[in-house]
């Protein structure tokens, strides 16, 4: 059970990602996320997350470290890369960057009639997002340790892609195991300068369009290194 002091936060947390949206929404072309976006983040236990350490500051709207050189993103931005996808609830969802697993976690309860495929380059942390989203109870979710610029081929195409790192440009293999009438989000640019979150839309002559949404701070997506 979560306690009452996390509770509290949490609660916090929602308000302040509901007043974020309707702040951004000169940029997002939203003044508020949709009911079942928010009752995922509501629902999923961000502090189950984070590390031991961490978790009194699970519930603050910001990101965290998981080790690694990687981070849990923020709440706001968890929300609103997940909201631009427009999810109905059965769709198969390509996520590149597992990390601890939390938008997996978010995307999976978002879409709770369809499946996650998520891949993390870093074998420890797909390892451990495995084993939590399988505690917590996430049976819609599988993880893969692999190169998130070769996407999941086995199981494209796919309704809606998202990325949680940043390429310089967007991987042209994605693209194409993204179906038909599909979205992707995705922040462009290099580290530490200018990035901006992307929502590409494919209509159904496989011609994609591209909107700038936001600008953001990601870690850069890096290809998984291959063994000598």
């Amino acid at each position: 059970m979560i306690d009452e002091r996390l509770e509290k936060a949490r609660r916090r947390l929602m308000q302040e990602i509901a007043s974020d949206a309707r702040d951004t929404a000169s940029w997002t072309g939203r003044q508020a996320f949709s009911e079942r976006v928010m009752a995922a983040m509501e629902a999923v236990p961000r502090h189950e997350f984070v590390r031991p350490e961490d978790q009194v500051a699970a519930y603050v709207n910001r990101p965290q470290r998981i080790g690694h050189g990687q981070t849990i993103s923020q709440p706001y931005i968890v929300a609103l890369m997940t909201d631009l996808l427009d999810l109905e609830g059965a769709e198969t969802i390509l996520e590149i960057g597992t990390g601890c697993g939390y938008q997996a976690a978010v995307l999976a309860t978002v879409a709770e009639a369809g499946r996650v495929y998520s891949l993390e380059t870093v074998e420890v942390l797909a390892d451990g997002a495995r084993k939590r989203l399988d505690r917590l109870g996430f049976s819609n979710v599988e993880v893969l340790t692999g190169d998130g610029y070769g996407g999941w081929p086995g199981e494209a195409p796919f309704d809606a892609v998202i990325v949680t790192a940043a390429p310089e440009r967007i991987p042209e293999t994605l693209v194409e195991q993204l179906k038909p009438g599909g979205r992707m989000v995705i922040p462009i640019g290099r580290p530490h300068s200018r990035q901006m979150l992307v929502l590409l839309r494919k209509d159904a002559r496989g011609r994609v369009e591209s909107e700038k949404i936001l600008p953001v701070a990601f870690v850069p997506l890096v290809p998984r290194a291959t063994p000598n």
